[in-house]
């Protein structure tokens, strides 16, 4: 008899759990393969970096999500996402630093939170002012990079990314409209007696229809200092693609980003207290024919405006041109192997790098070469499988 109600007992114990897991989706990526990088022609003598082999990770994930039925149509949603870099095993990105979106539990979008028919409010870690959506998907769902999803154009910074302490509001869509609205409270481990009005916020707007179209503004503002003003950064993002046909379109995508009252001084290009400013534009093409994707993505960043002219800082030579060519085979649904060339062409006093998913071997900060590498041009051939599940 205790025998029959051990296993009775034991048997609701395993089922319980059961319950829960019902509700919840294990979901992930796999993206690796093997490529050539360098950088060269650099301005200043000895700053290449000469071509090197090398085997890939891009942007990896293994996920958890599910929701909750609370009723009277209130549920309940989560997200916990982590990055994984499954060529090292480790936090790095291939330039030897660490990735903050890889190598622990929730280091990519993660957040908890309730929704309805009026729309969801979530905490946690979430992205602002990243990605374009659905515009230019190549190097955020397609292969190992683009020029489009680098988060800095030149050596001009974009105010965020992905960024922990949010809290968001996404609204429910109507008639093809949708919006984001993110803030995080930027002063958590401010020091005793050091201002805290330090924040970051976003708004993001969404349309898809006859066209899809997304429009991004985020302000990214440092703590008052002691004796001065505050560093400011902030970015404008404007994208409008045209899905011609099934599987394909071509889009647009404006991008003005500026750092008012620089905290530090940039070598070469700008002093403490400048605010500098620099716009950007990027065309993206993409077109399916049956089991091929062809993709080719050209991104102009113009010259920076705002920079101290003197011996050590100026703003001239800061153009940029970058292109991406692609082709993917889909193996299926949720695979496809690809070959891709990405490469940025600098003038002589600029740094924009190949930088999305931590792909640069220079890179010491995303989306810039190191400033004594001014002028080098990052290009990538890369091969490669991608395996969503």
């Amino acid at each position: 008899m205790n025998k029959k109600l051990m296993a009775v007992a034991v048997a609701g114990a395993l089922a319980a759990p059961a319950t829960v897991l019902a509700q919840v989706q294990i979901y992930g990526r796999a993206n690796l393969g093997v490529d050539n990088y360098s950088a060269t022609g650099a301005t200043a003598a000895n700053s290449d970096f000469k071509a090197r082999n090398r085997v890939f990770d891009n942007s990896s994930r293994l996920g958890f999500r599910g929701t909750e039925d609370l009723g009277g149509g209130l549920r309940a949603v989560f997200v916990i996402e982590s990055g994984v870099n499954i060529d090292t095993g480790s936090q790095n990105s291939q330039f030897g630093g660490a990735n903050a979106s890889t190598g622990f539990l929730a280091s990519r979008d993660s957040y908890v939170g309730l929704e309805g028919n009026w729309g969801r409010v979530t905490f946690g870690r979430q992205s602002i002012y990243w990605v374009q959506g659905v515009i230019a998907q190549s190097g955020a769902n397609y292969i190992n990079v683009d020029v489009a999803t680098t988060g800095a154009i030149g050596r001009v910074v974009g105010p965020t990314a992905r960024t922990s302490n949010v809290v968001a509001y996404n609204s429910p869509t109507v008639n093809g409209f949708n919006a984001t609205v993110s803030y995080a409270p930027n002063s958590e481990a401010a020091a005793a007696n050091a201002n805290t009005n330090a924040k970051i916020w976003g708004v993001t707007g969404r349309y898809s229809g006859i066209v899809n179209a997304q429009v991004d503004y985020a302000v990214n503002e440092a703590a008052t200092p002691a004796a001065g003003s505050a560093q400011k950064l902030s970015g404008l993002k404007v994208g409008v693609g045209y899905p011609y046909a099934p599987g394909a379109q071509i889009a647009v995508v404006f991008i003005s980003e500026k750092n008012d009252n620089l905290a530090a001084g940039v070598t070469g290009f700008a002093a403490v207290g400048d605010s500098v400013k620099a716009n950007a534009v990027i065309v993206n093409w993409e077109h399916t024919f049956g089991n091929m994707q062809a993709l080719a993505e050209v991104g102009k960043v113009q010259k920076a405006k705002g920079c101290t002219e003197a011996a050590t800082t100026t703003c001239d030579n800061t153009e940029s041109t970058g292109y991406m060519v692609a082709g993917r085979y889909l193996l299926s649904k949720r695979t496809a192997a690809y070959v891709s060339y990405n490469r940025i062409t600098n003038k002589s006093n600029a740094t924009w790098d190949v930088s999305g998913g931590g792909q640069s071997s220079a890179s010491a900060s995303g989306g810039f070469l190191p400033a004594t590498s001014a002028g080098a041009d990052p290009r990538i051939i890369a091969l490669g499988v991608i395996h969503n599940f």
